[in-house]
Protein backbone atom coordinates (compact mmCIF):
# COMPACT_ATOMS: atom_id res chain seq x y z
CA UNK A 1 0.00 0.00 0.00
CA UNK A 2 1.53 3.18 -0.89
CA UNK A 3 2.39 5.86 1.76
CA UNK A 4 0.23 9.05 0.63
CA UNK A 5 -3.08 6.68 1.06
CA UNK A 6 -1.31 5.43 4.68
CA UNK A 7 -1.53 9.14 5.34
CA UNK A 8 -5.02 9.78 3.79
CA UNK A 9 -6.97 11.69 6.66
CA UNK A 10 -10.44 9.36 6.09
CA UNK A 11 -8.78 6.43 5.66
CA UNK A 12 -7.25 7.63 9.07
CA UNK A 13 -10.53 8.40 10.48
CA UNK A 14 -11.45 4.47 9.64
CA UNK A 15 -8.87 2.75 11.79
CA UNK A 16 -8.75 5.52 14.47
CA UNK A 17 -13.06 3.87 14.91
CA UNK A 18 -12.74 1.57 17.66
CA UNK A 19 -10.72 4.43 19.72
CA UNK A 20 -14.08 6.85 19.22
CA UNK A 21 -16.52 3.84 19.69
CA UNK A 22 -14.69 2.99 23.10
CA UNK A 23 -14.81 6.44 24.10
CA UNK A 24 -18.36 6.94 23.45
CA UNK A 25 -18.58 4.08 25.66
CA UNK A 26 -17.04 5.71 28.40
CA UNK A 27 -19.26 8.56 27.99
CA UNK A 28 -22.45 7.07 27.70
CA UNK A 29 -21.30 4.86 31.47
CA UNK A 30 -21.51 8.38 32.61
CA UNK A 31 -25.53 9.26 32.01
CA UNK A 32 -28.12 9.16 34.32
CA UNK A 33 -30.34 7.35 33.87
CA UNK A 34 -33.87 8.73 35.50
CA UNK A 35 -34.75 11.47 33.34
CA UNK A 36 -34.78 8.50 30.27
CA UNK A 37 -36.33 6.14 32.47
CA UNK A 38 -39.10 9.28 33.06
CA UNK A 39 -39.78 9.22 29.34
CA UNK A 40 -39.98 5.19 29.07
CA UNK A 41 -42.69 5.66 31.70
CA UNK A 42 -44.41 8.33 29.93
CA UNK A 43 -44.43 6.26 27.02
CA UNK A 44 -46.06 3.42 28.72
CA UNK A 45 -48.87 5.47 30.20
CA UNK A 46 -49.32 7.21 26.83
CA UNK A 47 -48.83 10.49 27.66
CA UNK A 48 -46.49 10.22 25.08
CA UNK A 49 -47.88 8.86 22.38
CA UNK A 50 -45.15 8.25 20.02
CA UNK A 51 -41.67 8.35 19.55
CA UNK A 52 -40.61 10.26 16.02
CA UNK A 53 -36.59 9.65 14.76
CA UNK A 54 -35.06 12.67 12.80
CA UNK A 55 -31.99 12.94 10.91
CA UNK A 56 -29.97 13.28 7.95
CA UNK A 57 -27.96 11.50 5.85
CA UNK A 58 -26.00 8.78 7.49
CA UNK A 59 -27.43 10.20 10.72
CA UNK A 60 -31.04 8.97 9.27
CA UNK A 61 -29.93 6.20 7.98
CA UNK A 62 -28.29 5.02 11.61
CA UNK A 63 -32.19 5.13 13.10
CA UNK A 64 -33.16 1.93 11.45
CA UNK A 65 -31.94 -0.58 14.25
CA UNK A 66 -33.66 1.90 16.86
CA UNK A 67 -36.59 2.27 15.02
CA UNK A 68 -37.36 -1.76 14.66
CA UNK A 69 -36.54 -2.14 18.35
CA UNK A 70 -39.01 0.14 19.59
CA UNK A 71 -41.60 -0.88 17.39
CA UNK A 72 -40.90 -4.31 18.82
CA UNK A 73 -41.66 -3.59 21.72
CA UNK A 74 -45.07 -1.61 20.78
CA UNK A 75 -43.57 1.55 20.79
CA UNK A 76 -45.29 3.91 18.10
CA UNK A 77 -42.21 5.06 16.50
CA UNK A 78 -41.92 7.02 12.98
CA UNK A 79 -38.50 7.80 10.92
CA UNK A 80 -38.50 11.25 9.11
CA UNK A 81 -35.64 12.47 7.43
CA UNK A 82 -35.63 15.62 9.35
CA UNK A 83 -36.19 18.01 6.18
CA UNK A 84 -39.71 15.84 5.04
CA UNK A 85 -40.49 16.58 8.55
CA UNK A 86 -40.20 20.56 8.91
CA UNK A 87 -42.04 20.54 6.06
CA UNK A 88 -44.41 18.06 4.82
CA UNK A 89 -45.33 16.22 8.50
CA UNK A 90 -44.69 19.25 10.82
CA UNK A 91 -48.15 18.01 12.72
CA UNK A 92 -46.36 15.65 13.77
CA UNK A 93 -44.22 17.95 16.03
CA UNK A 94 -46.45 18.28 19.01
CA UNK A 95 -45.94 17.84 23.00
CA UNK A 96 -47.79 14.29 22.70
CA UNK A 97 -44.16 13.56 20.42
CA UNK A 98 -41.21 12.45 21.81
CA UNK A 99 -38.03 13.49 18.59
CA UNK A 100 -35.02 12.15 18.55
CA UNK A 101 -32.98 14.10 16.78
CA UNK A 102 -29.74 13.29 15.26
CA UNK A 103 -27.21 15.22 13.48
CA UNK A 104 -23.54 14.85 14.02
CA UNK A 105 -22.62 18.72 13.47
CA UNK A 106 -25.74 19.59 15.76
CA UNK A 107 -25.95 22.28 13.44
CA UNK A 108 -27.14 21.50 9.78
CA UNK A 109 -30.13 23.51 7.74
CA UNK A 110 -32.41 21.18 8.81
CA UNK A 111 -31.76 20.69 12.47
CA UNK A 112 -31.36 24.51 12.65
CA UNK A 113 -35.32 24.72 11.33
CA UNK A 114 -36.33 21.96 13.20
CA UNK A 115 -35.41 23.68 16.35
CA UNK A 116 -36.89 26.89 15.56
CA UNK A 117 -40.25 25.25 14.86
CA UNK A 118 -39.95 23.30 17.87
CA UNK A 119 -39.16 26.40 20.24
CA UNK A 120 -38.96 23.96 23.49
CA UNK A 121 -42.68 22.85 23.42
CA UNK A 122 -42.10 20.09 22.41
CA UNK A 123 -39.71 17.03 24.40
CA UNK A 124 -36.62 16.42 22.44
CA UNK A 125 -33.29 13.93 22.58
CA UNK A 126 -30.36 15.17 21.33
CA UNK A 127 -27.78 13.04 19.94
CA UNK A 128 -24.48 14.45 18.40
CA UNK A 129 -20.93 15.13 18.14
CA UNK A 130 -20.66 18.75 18.60
CA UNK A 131 -21.20 19.77 22.56
CA UNK A 132 -21.59 23.63 21.42
CA UNK A 133 -23.98 23.07 18.43
CA UNK A 134 -27.27 24.34 18.75
CA UNK A 135 -28.95 20.62 18.95
CA UNK A 136 -26.90 20.10 22.09
CA UNK A 137 -27.63 23.45 23.78
CA UNK A 138 -31.54 23.41 22.92
CA UNK A 139 -32.59 19.69 23.39
CA UNK A 140 -34.03 18.72 26.38
CA UNK A 141 -31.64 15.41 26.87
CA UNK A 142 -28.51 15.33 24.87
CA UNK A 143 -26.47 12.23 24.12
CA UNK A 144 -22.79 13.26 23.00
CA UNK A 145 -21.09 10.83 20.52
CA UNK A 146 -17.21 11.18 21.30
CA UNK A 147 -15.89 10.47 17.68
CA UNK A 148 -13.36 13.45 17.81
CA UNK A 149 -12.89 15.49 14.60
CA UNK A 150 -13.87 13.89 11.20
CA UNK A 151 -11.94 14.89 7.98
CA UNK A 152 -15.26 14.32 5.84
CA UNK A 153 -16.83 11.06 4.95
CA UNK A 154 -19.24 10.06 8.17
CA UNK A 155 -17.60 7.34 9.40
CA UNK A 156 -16.28 7.80 13.10
CA UNK A 157 -19.29 9.67 13.75
CA UNK A 158 -21.82 6.84 12.29
CA UNK A 159 -20.68 4.01 14.16
CA UNK A 160 -20.59 6.05 17.64
CA UNK A 161 -24.18 7.57 16.54
CA UNK A 162 -24.69 3.45 16.71
CA UNK A 163 -23.98 3.30 19.78
CA UNK A 164 -25.72 5.60 20.89
CA UNK A 165 -28.59 4.74 19.89
CA UNK A 166 -28.52 1.26 20.85
CA UNK A 167 -28.31 2.25 24.56
CA UNK A 168 -31.15 4.94 23.77
CA UNK A 169 -33.06 2.20 22.40
CA UNK A 170 -32.60 -0.01 25.33
CA UNK A 171 -33.10 2.94 28.18
CA UNK A 172 -36.28 4.08 26.76
CA UNK A 173 -37.68 0.57 27.37
CA UNK A 174 -36.85 1.25 30.93
CA UNK A 175 -34.39 -1.60 31.05
CA UNK A 176 -30.87 -1.53 32.26
CA UNK A 177 -27.52 -0.22 29.62
CA UNK A 178 -25.03 -2.93 31.40
CA UNK A 179 -26.07 -5.88 28.37
CA UNK A 180 -25.18 -2.99 25.77
CA UNK A 181 -21.93 -1.77 27.09
CA UNK A 182 -20.49 -5.70 27.59
CA UNK A 183 -21.83 -6.27 23.58
CA UNK A 184 -20.25 -2.67 22.67
CA UNK A 185 -16.96 -3.71 24.52
CA UNK A 186 -16.83 -6.43 21.94
CA UNK A 187 -17.48 -4.79 19.12
CA UNK A 188 -14.60 -2.70 20.11
CA UNK A 189 -12.17 -5.97 20.03
CA UNK A 190 -13.91 -7.55 17.00
CA UNK A 191 -13.96 -4.06 14.97
CA UNK A 192 -10.06 -3.86 15.73
CA UNK A 193 -9.52 -7.13 14.63
CA UNK A 194 -11.23 -6.66 11.66
CA UNK A 195 -9.39 -2.98 10.61
CA UNK A 196 -6.09 -4.82 11.80
CA UNK A 197 -5.92 -5.94 8.22
CA UNK A 198 -7.15 -3.33 6.08
CA UNK A 199 -4.71 -3.02 3.59
CA UNK A 200 -5.24 -6.61 2.62
CA UNK A 201 -8.67 -6.11 2.52
CA UNK A 202 -8.29 -3.11 0.03
CA UNK A 203 -5.69 -4.88 -2.25
CA UNK A 204 -8.25 -7.66 -2.28
CA UNK A 205 -11.03 -5.41 -3.28
CA UNK A 206 -9.41 -3.32 -5.58
CA UNK A 207 -8.81 -6.59 -7.18
CA UNK A 208 -12.43 -7.77 -7.04
CA UNK A 209 -13.72 -4.93 -7.86
CA UNK A 210 -11.99 -4.08 -11.09
CA UNK A 211 -14.42 -3.23 -14.09
CA UNK A 212 -17.64 -3.08 -12.38
CA UNK A 213 -19.25 -0.01 -13.09
CA UNK A 214 -21.86 0.53 -10.32
CA UNK A 215 -22.34 -1.11 -7.38
CA UNK A 216 -25.86 -1.39 -5.49
CA UNK A 217 -25.76 -2.26 -1.82
CA UNK A 218 -28.88 -4.34 -0.16
CA UNK A 219 -30.15 -5.37 2.64
CA UNK A 220 -33.61 -6.32 5.10
CA UNK A 221 -34.41 -5.00 8.63
CA UNK A 222 -31.37 -3.67 10.57
CA UNK A 223 -29.23 -4.25 7.89
CA UNK A 224 -30.46 -0.99 5.94
CA UNK A 225 -28.61 1.07 8.05
CA UNK A 226 -25.50 -0.34 6.68
CA UNK A 227 -26.88 -0.75 2.88
CA UNK A 228 -28.34 3.56 2.58
CA UNK A 229 -25.28 4.67 4.46
CA UNK A 230 -22.71 2.60 2.62
CA UNK A 231 -24.57 3.88 -1.09
CA UNK A 232 -24.00 7.23 0.47
CA UNK A 233 -20.65 7.26 1.43
CA UNK A 234 -19.19 5.16 -1.78
CA UNK A 235 -20.64 8.30 -3.88
CA UNK A 236 -18.88 10.75 -1.15
CA UNK A 237 -15.54 8.77 -0.94
CA UNK A 238 -15.10 7.33 -3.98
CA UNK A 239 -17.10 9.19 -6.46
CA UNK A 240 -18.26 5.92 -7.74
CA UNK A 241 -21.94 5.48 -8.58
CA UNK A 242 -23.37 3.07 -5.54
CA UNK A 243 -26.98 2.79 -4.38
CA UNK A 244 -29.16 1.27 -1.39
CA UNK A 245 -31.94 -0.25 -1.57
CA UNK A 246 -33.64 -3.01 0.33
CA UNK A 247 -33.13 -6.47 -1.20
CA UNK A 248 -36.97 -6.84 -1.38
CA UNK A 249 -37.03 -3.64 -3.82
CA UNK A 250 -33.89 -4.62 -5.72
CA UNK A 251 -36.16 -7.61 -6.86
CA UNK A 252 -38.91 -4.84 -8.13
CA UNK A 253 -37.04 -3.57 -10.90
CA UNK A 254 -33.67 -3.15 -10.53
CA UNK A 255 -33.03 -6.67 -11.30
CA UNK A 256 -33.22 -6.05 -14.52
CA UNK A 257 -29.98 -4.39 -14.34
CA UNK A 258 -28.18 -7.10 -13.46
CA UNK A 259 -25.04 -7.31 -15.42
CA UNK A 260 -21.42 -8.53 -15.07
CA UNK A 261 -20.27 -4.94 -14.82
CA UNK A 262 -22.68 -4.25 -11.64
CA UNK A 263 -21.61 -5.70 -8.40
CA UNK A 264 -24.30 -6.39 -5.79
CA UNK A 265 -23.32 -5.91 -2.22
CA UNK A 266 -26.03 -8.19 -0.17
CA UNK A 267 -26.11 -8.03 3.76
CA UNK A 268 -27.17 -10.97 5.27
CA UNK A 269 -28.64 -9.95 8.63
CA UNK A 270 -31.04 -11.79 10.61
CA UNK A 271 -33.83 -12.94 11.42
CA UNK A 272 -36.72 -14.11 8.91
CA UNK A 273 -34.96 -11.70 6.31
CA UNK A 274 -31.94 -13.67 6.09
CA UNK A 275 -32.30 -16.70 3.93
CA UNK A 276 -34.35 -14.24 1.26
CA UNK A 277 -31.30 -11.92 1.11
CA UNK A 278 -29.26 -15.35 0.81
CA UNK A 279 -31.47 -16.51 -2.35
CA UNK A 280 -30.88 -13.04 -3.83
CA UNK A 281 -27.39 -13.49 -4.52
CA UNK A 282 -28.06 -17.21 -6.01
CA UNK A 283 -30.46 -15.47 -7.92
CA UNK A 284 -28.12 -13.19 -9.30
CA UNK A 285 -25.63 -15.40 -9.60
CA UNK A 286 -27.60 -17.47 -11.97
CA UNK A 287 -28.76 -14.23 -14.16
CA UNK A 288 -25.11 -14.02 -14.69
CA UNK A 289 -24.46 -10.92 -12.61
CA UNK A 290 -22.19 -10.32 -9.89
CA UNK A 291 -22.90 -10.59 -5.79
CA UNK A 292 -20.99 -10.43 -2.71
CA UNK A 293 -22.91 -11.60 1.09
CA UNK A 294 -22.12 -9.98 3.78
CA UNK A 295 -21.92 -12.56 7.06
CA UNK A 296 -20.77 -12.78 10.29
CA UNK A 297 -18.30 -16.28 10.25
CA UNK A 298 -14.81 -14.66 10.76
CA UNK A 299 -11.68 -14.82 8.83
CA UNK A 300 -10.16 -12.55 6.66
CA UNK A 301 -12.10 -12.00 3.74
CA UNK A 302 -13.62 -8.54 3.60
CA UNK A 303 -16.65 -9.61 3.25
CA UNK A 304 -17.07 -11.81 5.93
CA UNK A 305 -17.02 -10.01 9.34
CA UNK A 306 -15.52 -11.27 12.63
CA UNK A 307 -19.13 -12.49 15.20
CA UNK A 308 -20.68 -9.72 17.22
CA UNK A 309 -23.62 -9.93 19.84
CA UNK A 310 -26.63 -9.22 17.65
CA UNK A 311 -27.50 -6.01 19.25
CA UNK A 312 -24.20 -4.42 17.67
CA UNK A 313 -24.27 -5.97 13.90
CA UNK A 314 -25.41 -2.99 12.08
CA UNK A 315 -21.98 -1.58 13.80
CA UNK A 316 -20.10 -3.77 12.29
CA UNK A 317 -21.59 -4.01 8.74
CA UNK A 318 -20.39 -0.66 7.78
CA UNK A 319 -16.62 -1.63 7.42
CA UNK A 320 -16.79 -3.77 4.29
CA UNK A 321 -18.76 -0.82 2.77
CA UNK A 322 -16.08 1.64 4.26
CA UNK A 323 -13.16 -0.55 2.76
CA UNK A 324 -14.88 -0.85 -0.78
CA UNK A 325 -15.32 3.22 -0.64
CA UNK A 326 -10.79 2.94 -0.23
CA UNK A 327 -10.64 0.63 -2.87
CA UNK A 328 -13.40 2.00 -5.64
CA UNK A 329 -11.41 5.90 -4.61
CA UNK A 330 -8.54 3.98 -6.05
CA UNK A 331 -9.65 2.20 -8.86
CA UNK A 332 -11.43 5.49 -10.04
CA UNK A 333 -8.25 7.76 -9.62
CA UNK A 334 -9.82 9.72 -6.55
CA UNK A 335 -8.41 10.76 -3.50
CA UNK A 336 -10.47 8.76 -1.12
CA UNK A 337 -12.90 11.08 1.04
CA UNK A 338 -11.84 13.99 -0.66
CA UNK A 339 -15.07 16.73 -1.11
CA UNK A 340 -15.17 18.45 -4.47
CA UNK A 341 -18.74 19.68 -4.70
CA UNK A 342 -19.49 19.60 -0.82
CA UNK A 343 -18.77 20.16 2.87
CA UNK A 344 -19.15 18.26 5.75
CA UNK A 345 -21.86 20.10 7.31
CA UNK A 346 -24.65 21.22 4.98
CA UNK A 347 -26.09 24.55 5.83
CA UNK A 348 -28.39 25.03 2.49
CA UNK A 349 -31.97 22.63 3.42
Amino acid sequence: MNKTLLSNNYVKDILNQPVALQDTIIELEKQTLTPFHLLSEKLSNHSLKRVVLTGMGSSYHALHPISLSLLEHGVQTLMFETSELIYYAPRLVSPETLVVAVSQSGRSAEIVQLLEMIHHEVPMIGITNTPESPLAQQADLTLFTRAGNEFSVSCKTYIATLAVLSYLGEVLLGKQPAGIFSDLQITVEQMSAYLKIWEKHVDYLTRDLNGINSLILTGRGSSLAAANTGGLIIKEAAHFHAEGMSSAAFRHGPFEMVSPEMMVLVFGGIGAGKPLNANLVVDIHKAGGRAEFVSFNGGDNPYVLPSVPISQLSIMEILPAQMISIALALLNHHDPGTFEHSSKVTIIS
